[in-house]
């Protein structure tokens, strides 16, 4: 009796753990990966009335035979000259992350990866106030990559996973911290097959939550509809 009640905790405890990803044991399928542009509209929902706030343009390229560099920009309608530009660098077979960097209108942030930790700088443009970045992490994706490595790990119905992402924000939780696959499956969008893939992860304590279109055929996302915590807000991918 005892060695079947200690198979049968050890048998539970596996069937409930998670797995959690990193660029260890990702499986990411490298020979989905293309050089592409793609354009979003980014709307705001009001009460059921959808406001563009502005587009969102992506580009991956692939650098050389191992570093992809995923660069997104954001034009805001009310604030066409203002500038807002990341760029974050990963090895194309893994997604482990090399470099990132964020420059907008409120603060320039750039992130060095290391083998055993994170380097770098945040500058708050309203305070002016400089923050060193030196933190202890190993074995993580970068919080602004892991949604485009999603698009091409190896999807399925009701697959879920958490994931190890480093992140960095002096008014939320910083280092690493996990991103959460709620929930995937497979439906119709604009007379397309996607997978509809539900994410949270722990930078607003899972209190947003977005959910990610990805064409099965191409694997580009084609829609992404975001709750921030009450409010709404929707990518349209145009091109």
């Amino acid at each position: 009796m005892r060695t079947f009640l200690v198979l049968l905790l050890v048998s539970s405890v596996h069937l409930f753990s998670q797995k959690l990803l990193t660029p260890a044991n990702s499986s990411i399928d490298a020979k989905l990966i293309k050089d592409e542009t793609s354009e979003a509209i980014w709307y705001a929902d009001n009460a059921g009335t959808k406001t563009e706030i502005g587009s969102i343009i992506t580009e991956l390229k692939k650098l050389n035979k191992t570093d992809l560099l995923i660069r997104t920009t954001v034009k805001l309608k009310q604030a066409p000259d203002a500038k807002w530009t990341d760029s974050t660098i990963v090895k194309t077979a893994n997604f482990e992350p090399v470099y990132h960097s964020s420059f907008n209108m409120m603060r320039d942030m750039v992130l060095k990866s290391g083998k055993t930790k994170v380097t770098g700088y945040y500058l708050d443009k309203k305070s002016q106030e400089k923050h060193s970045i030196d933190i202890p992490a190993a074995n993580y994706f970068d919080s602004s990559s892991y949604p485009m490595m999603i698009r091409f790990s190896p999807l399925k119905e009701n697959y879920t996973a958490d994931l190890s992402i480093f992140d960095y924000n002096p008014d939320a939780k910083q280092g690493l911290i996990k991103a959460y696959i709620l929930e995937v499956k497979k439906t119709d969008y604009d007379g397309k097959k996607v997978w509809a893939v539900k994410t949270t992860d722990d930078i607003r304590n899972k209190t947003t939550f977005v959910t990610y279109y990805i064409d099965t055929e191409t694997r580009k996302i084609l829609k992404q509809d975001m709750d921030l915590g009450g409010r709404k807000m929707t990518l349209e991918t145009i091109k």
